[in-house]
């Protein structure tokens, strides 16, 4: 999720009545705290592509950041009750961001594996207008504002529910139409019947959109994965690739030639359905080989 949806995460829970001083910095603090890996990005975008949702991510920062900020306000209301909440806003960060597709190490430093349910998209406005309007509801009726966060929290963990429901549907009918071996299904922004897909069978990557309502199946692309051009070895190379491929877990390599120039393009198949080049990586070679441009772009 982005950092303005955590942050409003923040708020929500301060409405459950948590009273003591300091306890909206600390659930606000905390709710934010794993995107302090934002700072990654001072190096370059795909420095903060690799490390983003890395470390700060993980069950040991779940437990490490609660306990520091206990300590720091321990006088003001107490080190347990201070773990307690910032614990309660670091998590409900940390599951937030499970439920999307961009994945998460969730398990690091233990593992370094990307995990995500790839229910929601990166950005869902449902669930940021969801927690605005409790907010505002809570801030107009405050007698009640610990109910209308309960039930604005049971609503988004059935709006959660209903996109997991949906997702398996269109898994299940998406076997019914396509013979493979491997099924993925995205969400796409602001949509609940139609769902991005990937299948693998072998070398071959199919994608498209699976459409539970229409109950139709478009193929948008196919690829052959196992693409050994010399550009595409060479390209792994240079930073940009390196760290694309840390990320990415269905990579495409891409090669186009002309008399001056060679370009590979690295695309990450879960984002094709973007326009553009999004979530991509490009190096461009000259005649003899060497490396004049290579960068990552979302």
């Amino acid at each position: 999720m982005d950092p303005v949806t955590h942050t409003l995460s923040g708020i929500v829970l301060h409405q459950f009545g948590f009273k003591r001083k300091a306890a909206l910095f600390i659930l606000l603090f905390s709710a934010i705290a794993p995107d302090l890996d934002y700072i990654t990005y001072l190096w370059g975008t795909d420095v903060f592509l690799r490390y983003h949702r890395g470390i700060t991510h993980g069950i040991l920062a779940l437990a490490a950041f609660p306990a520091l900020m206990a300590f720091i306000f321990r006088n003001k209301c107490g080190f347990f009750y201070c773990w307690s909440i910032s614990f309660l806003a670091y998590g409900t960060h940390l599951l937030m961001d499970l439920t999307n597709q961009y994945g998460t190490r969730i398990l690091s430093p233990f593992d370094w594996n990307q995990y995500s349910l790839d229910l929601t998209f990166i950005i869902d406005p449902y669930i940021s207008v969801g927690l605005l309007l409790c907010i505002i509801a809570g801030r107009l009726n405050r007698a009640k504002a610990a109910v209308i966060a309960g039930v604005t929290i049971m609503l988004l963990a059935g709006y959660v529910g209903g996109r997991a429901y949906l997702q398996k549907e269109t898994k299940k009918f998406l076997k019914t139409k396509v013979d493979a071996n491997i099924y993925k299904i995205y969400p796409l922004p602001n949509d609940f019947l139609r769902w991005w897909f990937l299948v693998k069978s072998g070398d071959e990557v199919k994608t498209g959109f699976a459409d539970l309502f229409t109950q139709k199946v478009c193929i948008h692309e196919k690829y052959d994965m196992n693409n050994n051009d010399p550009a595409v070895l060479e390209s792994r190379k240079t930073r940009a690739v390196r760290n694309f491929l840390y990320f990415a877990k269905y990579p495409y390599a891409e090669v186009k030639r002309d008399d001056k120039k060679t370009v590979v393009t690295w695309k990450e198949l879960s984002y094709s359905f973007m326009a553009g080049e999004k979530f991509a990586a490009k190096v461009v070679t000259d005649k003899s080989g060497k490396v004049i441009e290579s960068g990552f772009k979302f």
